[in-house]
Formats: C-alpha cells, sequence, structure tokens
C-alpha cells in the first residue's frame, strides 16, 4: 500500500478550503498552505488547522515535504503557478480558469505531456451520481440521437452593483467572468454527459453594472455540436434567488433527460408518455460509474463537497498510477480555455466562431525554454 500524498495549498480562500476537506476525505494531509501575505497564511493555516506555513508560492512548490500542488489562488496566478509544479515534476490540481490565455493553456498542456506530469482541473459536477447514470444511459442508446442541449447556470452574488470581489478585476480574474467562472462548467459538464463537442457558436454579452469593471455579468451563448445537435446556455452572475443553479435538459429522439444541482438528488428522465423521477441511491442506478459515487440509499443526496471528495479521491488514485473514468485534467481546461475564447471573439464580432479542438495547435514544445517566470503572490 503506497503512503498518502502530503498536499500544499496555494490561496487562502472559500476554495482552498473545499480542497483541504477533499483532501483529508481522500485519506492524504495538507502540510503546507502559502496565500498572499503572512498574515493571510497565517489565518488560513489557523482557520483550516494546517500545521505549516510556507513564506511563498515557490517555496511551497519546491519543498520536499509536499508531493501534490493545489493551485486556489486568483485567476491570473494559475498558469504561472501550475506551470512551476510542473517544472518541479509535481502533480498538480489548478482551479479552473486553468489560464486566462489559450497560449498559457497550450503551454501548460505541452509541459505536463512532455514531463509525464499527472494533473487534474476540479470541473466537479462530473461527480454527481444522476450525472454519471445520465451519461451512461446516453452513451448506451436509451435517448437515441441527441438534438438538443440546453439549460443555465445561475448564481445571484453579483446582482447588486453594490458587490464586488477580485474577480470583476479583469487584470486579476480574465477578460471573461460570468462564462469563465461559471459558463464554463455547464459546457464541460455537457460535453462530458452526451459526448458531443462544440464546433460552433455564437454569443452575446452583457453588463449590468457598467461601474464594476470591463467583465460580463451575464453570457448567452448558440451553439452547435460535432454530431450535430443544436444548444443553449444562460450563464448569469446576476439572478436573483438563484444561488448555484446549474440546470441542463438534453433531449434526444427516444428520451429527455433534466437535471438541476441546487436539487442534486434526483433527475427525471422523460418520453411522450411518462416522465419518471429517478432518486439516485446504490440500488436505484443502473451504470457501474453512478453506483460507485452512491454510498447511500435513495432519498440522501450527495452535496457539492461531496462531489468535490469524490474528484479529488480519483485525482489522487491517478497520481499514484491508477486508471480512473472521467478525471478531468489540463486537456479539458484548455477546452474551457478554448470554448471561452470563442464566446469572447463572438461577442466581440458578432459572428459565428469555430471551436478547435483541444490538439489542435498545441505546440510540440514549451512556448519558451524558461516556462514560466518567478511565482507570483498568491491569495
Amino acid at each position: 500500500m503506497q503512503p498518502p500524498l502530503r498536499a500544499g495549498i496555494l490561496g487562502g480562500g472559500f476554495m482552498a478550503e473545499v480542497h483541504a476537506r477533499a483532501i483529508w476525505a481522500a485519506g492524504s494531509e495538507v502540510v503546507l498552505i502559502a496565500s498572499s501575505s503572512p498574515d493571510s497564511s497565517a489565518r488560513a493555516a489557523d482557520r483550516l488547522g494546517i500545521d505549516g506555513i510556507a513564506p511563498s508560492a515557490r517555496a511551497l512548490i519546491e519543498s520536499d515535504a509536499v508531493d501534490v500542488i493545489h493551485v486556489c489562488t486568483p485567476n491570473a496566478f494559475h498558469s504561472e503557478q501550475a506551470g512551476l509544479a510542473l517544472l518541479a515534476g509535481k502533480p498538480v490540481v489548478c482551479e479552473k480558469p486553468l489560464a486566462t490565455l489559450v497560449s498559457d493553456a497550450e503551454e501548460l498542456v505541452s509541459r505536463a505531456r512532455i514531463s509525464g506530469t499527472p494533473t487534474a482541473v476540479p470541473f466537479i459536477y462530473r461527480y454527481y451520481p444522476a450525472v454519471r447514470e445520465i451519461r451512461s444511459r446516453i452513451s448506451d442508446g436509451s435517448a437515441g440521437e441527441m438534438h438538443l442541449l440546453h439549460g443555465s447556470y445561475l448564481q445571484d452574488w453579483l446582482a447588486l452593483p453594490t458587490a464586488t470581489n477580485w474577480r470583476v478585476d479583469e487584470t486579476v480574474g480574465g477578460s471573461s467572468r460570468a462564462f469563465a467562472d461559471i459558463g464554463v462548467h455547464w459546457c464541460d459538464l455537457m460535453e462530458f454527459v452526451t459526448g458531443h463537442r462544440i464546433t460552433r457558436l455564437v454569443s452575446a454579452l452583457s453588463r449590468s453594472h457598467p461601474e464594476r469593471g470591463a467583465t460580463e455579468d451575464a453570457a448567452s451563448i448558440l451553439f452547435e455540436t460535432d454530431r450535430g445537435a443544436s444548444g443553449t446556455l444562460i450563464a448569469s452572475q446576476i439572478t436573483h434567488g438563484r444561488k448555484n443553479r446549474l440546470h441542463f435538459s438534453f433531449d434526444g429522439e427516444l428520451e429527455s433527460y433534466r437535471w438541476n444541482q441546487e436539487r442534486p438528488g434526483k433527475f427525471t428522465a422523460s418520453n411522450q408518455s411518462i416522465e419518471t423521477t429517478i432518486y439516485p441511491g446504490s440500488a436505484e442506478l443502473a451504470a457501474r460509474s453512478s453506483q460507485s459515487l452512491a454510498h447511500l440509499p435513495a432519498g440522501h443526496p450527495r452535496g457539492y463537497q461531496d462531489a468535490f471528495n469524490a474528484f479529488t479521491a480519483d485525482a489522487y488514485s491517478s497520481f499514484q498510477g491508477q486508471s480512473v473514468d472521467g478525471l478531468p485534467t489540463f486537456v479539458d481546461g484548455l477546452r474551457a480555455a478554448i470554448i471561452t475564447d470563442a464566446v469572447l471573439t463572438s461577442a466581440q464580432s458578432g459572428r459565428w466562431i469555430d471551436v478547435a479542438s483541444p490538439t489542435d495547435g498545441i505546440p510540440a514544445v514549451p512556448h519558451n525554454s524558461r516556462g514560466v517566470l518567478d511565482a507570483a503572490p498568491t491569495q
């Protein structure tokens, strides 16, 4: 039996806490943390019960006490810190966006491939039992050909003009906010569940509170897929009453499937004659991948932290050489960056934009021989 992996976390905010809980649930330990300042690091370490504090991101990454790096800092620092982890030869879990520029995400994928270093990106909505069950039913042909793929991801935490966060600052959060923050989750989930890939899209971005900066409050997307389906997505952070509502309806020629992340303990399967509500429990699910995530009887739903724990357990199994199904990696992070770039380009031009495959244009060697610069401050 291999010894538990030892983790270091860059960042001290909400996501750092989620990562820490998931690491512990996976049977590993968090040995070091580094945030944006010594005081911030000390507060985070005290809040999370972590004994070790690193003086900088580089010191944490290069520490012999750390086996795995978790990047939970603001978006602008992700690619640099993930790149340092790859240069150190350490498996890395990097929050999305993997990078705010497609070229930086391409470089990270290239470096990971060249070095053989395992990676993961927390597209954790893949890890709900209902999601895996719907994926299995679509894959086995129960729905027939998929025709219409539609849904939304709605939040309200930035609904008021006075609300703010580092994400609204383009220099820290990147050129896209609502889509890059939550829209990419929906797109990743749609492609993972249905097996369809977005090939073309047209988008419109809106800002309800212009005084808050240049990034969008909401995004509306119309898309086409490689298998002939069409779809729509609305991503919004200004929809009152919706705290974290990721919803989809995937409509095939024989059946449609609907799921709402705010009510994760059930999904519906419908045809013209009947609509069935299914409450995922270990005895109610047909797919082995969904059964493995449903540890409790029906009516005992798994939530966000449970899904994150399952993702982290898979990531750590992968880091130790095991094969796992459906683990999102840096390639999926690059895919999200490519779709985000297409959304921004379409909104600026008012035209349909082709969406490249993640393997198109990835350089065979890194963009520069040094790779990344010295580590940026963490937060």
